[in-house]
């Protein structure tokens, strides 16, 4: 049922709730909703059998609260598809919404979705998600590219980028639009089920509105006892459950009569999903590599679509699976640090850089995966690698250093680079600074090299940093360095930089009104240069505990690589009406 100019919205969404085990979140979860106001008929609360007195909570809420409803399972379902399918069921309002019990709604959500519905008569609406990173308080919102303006599009099945926006829960239904095309989650255990979710809406064509306001509240718990299923990425049956649910969601749309989005979800995983595995593997232990390596293996071969998809992929996510495709085995330190480097966000290309037989580029002599359409990209695409050695202290120094990439930088000319601090929490350049580019002199090789495999480099040198005075939203504020490089033409290849382990130690910077400035250079995942910035005794004491934290987390037992209940090979989906299959 769609809204219509002239009438009332009031109380006309049910919010559905979902919640296990986690009675201390749960309450502001439903008061978020409740806060809605008069818009909000009602809030359905599913307890999946939990065991920690969440039940009993909800109960209590209830007895006070006339809009809320508490339903309790008996046996746990052992994922989110099914409560959230009971709450479905239940809903008598004509929207519907979704919010998990450790999430909240942030003020005014359901009234910004509620008009955008009336403007444009739509099926579902889609707000902007918030990753607030808890207990620090850092918030990024996810995919904010499609999520700058408002605006509708009348059939999905010709906006390919909405895929990525695979989240369920920051978008309003109508209910009558989910009956009609019997859209639910897949029930039982069944992990990253909003994948499958929403390829079923998407295949159904929905009528879909966005808005750039924020609408749910995604909130991050790294250090909780239990990480939530995107989060506990280190086990092989995570990947295996993902990659469970991106069959089925291409199944789905495939089916549906969408090819054209059943490819463009194929590269969405190779450009997303591929990329942020292949970033943590050096963190993996051996045992789960070699099984990531032969599962993936199997993925992306075998399947001319999936061959297709990773020609039609961009260039960093493209040479990442022709490596993964050209080794039987995983590669082993630097190679795999490589290909972590290669996986970040930008990727970088970091040498040794060799030639093939035939004089094109390759990954290594060693793994000659050709480097496909390294010649079209243009010096601000480039894979660029600039390496920065930092002599922290008071007046902090980097000195970088620009690797060419087969020719392509000596011909574009490297002029200077901005180097820029930048608030992770917020995207806001907290410093800048410009140098300009040396050319470091002849060409240089590695040991035994011959001519084929010289390469030009550049030095800069950035002196007097003073990060101590740096002014962060957040106690502990975590500094991204990026690295703007201007070309003679004034075009920039914007890049963060490789950190280089000489100098990566934290020093006690004395600070006239903070009395000390604790400062951290550290290498992210993938191998980029970053601050931790912790200003007074209270914030040295943070990163001290967060680091003790950490120690004592790595020297725990690590969980078992098993695999997932969800099957490997999908059973056909719920099929839209009107699908041809």
């Amino acid at each position: 049922m769609r809204l219509t100019e002239g009438q009332q919205p009031t109380e006309r969404v049910s919010v559905i709730v979902i919640a296990h085990d986690d009675a201390g979140h749960v309450p502001d979860a439903v008061r978020s909703a409740l806060a809605q106001g008069e818009r909000v008929a009602e809030v359905i609360a599913v307890d999946d059998a939990s065991g920690d007195g969440t039940g009993e909570v909800l109960d209590r809420i209830a007895r006070k609260e006339p809009r809320v409803r508490v339903v309790h399972h008996t046996l746990n379902s052992g994922g989110c598809g099914t409560p959230r399918n009971t709450g479905l069921r239940l809903a008598t309002a004509p929207w519907v919404m979704f919010l998990d019990s450790d999430d909240l709604l942030p003020p005014g959500a359901v009234d910004r979705l509620l008009a955008a519905a009336t403007r444009h008569s739509a099926d579902v609406v889609a707000g902007a998600c918030v990753r607030r990173e808890i207990p620090d308080g850092r918030e990024v919102r996810w995919q904010p590219q499609l999520y700058e303006t408002e605006a509708l599009h009348e059939d999905t099945s010709a906006h390919p980028e909405l895929l990525r926006d695979t989240v369920s829960v920051n978008k309003l239904y109508a209910r009558e639009f989910l009956d009609r095309h019997h859209i639910r989650f897949p029930d039982g255990r069944f992990p990253y089920e909003d994948f499958v979710f929403t390829a079923r809406v998407y295949a159904a064509a929905a009528r879909l509105a966005v808005v750039p306001d924020p609408v749910y509240v995604w909130q991050v718990r790294r250090q909780a006892r239990r990480l939530s299923i995107s989060l506990a990425r280190d086990t092989i049956g995570n990947w295996r459950s993902r990659v469970a649910a991106q069959r089925f969601a291409v199944h789905t749309l495939a089916h549906g009569g969408h090819g054209g989005l059943a490819d463009a979800a194929r590269v969405r995983f190779l450009e997303h999903d591929l990329r942020m595995y292949l970033r943590e593997l050096p963190l993996r232990s051996a045992e789960y590599r070699e099984a990531w390596w032969t599962d993936t293996r199997a993925l992306l071969s075998g399947d001319p679509r999936m061959e297709q998809a990773v020609k039609s992929a961009s260039a960093p996510a493209r040479w990442a699976a022709l490596t993964v495709l050209a080794a039987p085995h995983p590669p082993q330190d630097d190679g795999l640090r490589r290909l972590a480097a290669l996986a970040g966000r930008p990727g970088r290309l970091l040498p040794p850089y060799a030639l093939g037989r035939a004089g094109v580029p390759v990954w290594s002599e060693e793994l000659p995966a050709e480097l496909a359409g390294l010649e079209a990209l243009t010096p601000c695409e480039l894979p660029v690698t600039v390496d920065a050695e930092v002599t922290p202290g008071p007046r902090t120094r980097v000195d970088l250093t620009l690797h060419d990439l087969y020719g392509r930088l000596r011909a574009a000319g490297p002029e200077s680079v901005d180097l820029e601090l930048v608030d992770r929490a917020t995207d806001r350049v907290g410093l800048s600074v410009r140098a300009a580019w040396t050319d470091a002199g002849e060409p240089v090789a590695g040991p035994g090299k011959d001519e084929r495999h010289r390469h030009a480099r550049w030095t800069a040198r950035v002196d007097g940093l003073a990060l101590a005075g740096l002014t962060a939203s957040h106690p502990v504020a975590a500094w991204d360095v990026r690295a703007r490089v201007r070309f003679r033409d004034g075009s920039v290849n914007e890049t963060t930089v490789r950190a280089l382990r000489p100098g990566l130690r934290r020093v006690a910077v004395p600070h006239a009104r903070r009395l000390v400035v604790l400062l951290q250079p550290y290498a992210t995942h993938d191998g980029s240069l970053a601050f931790r910035v912790a200003p007074g005794v209270r914030g040295a004491l943070r990163i001290a505990g967060a680091r003790a934290g950490r120690v004592l987390r790595d020297r725990l037992p690590a969980r078992p690589d098993t695999a997932p209940s969800a099957p490997a090979t999908p059973a056909p989906p719920v099929r839209p009406a009107g699908d041809p299959t």
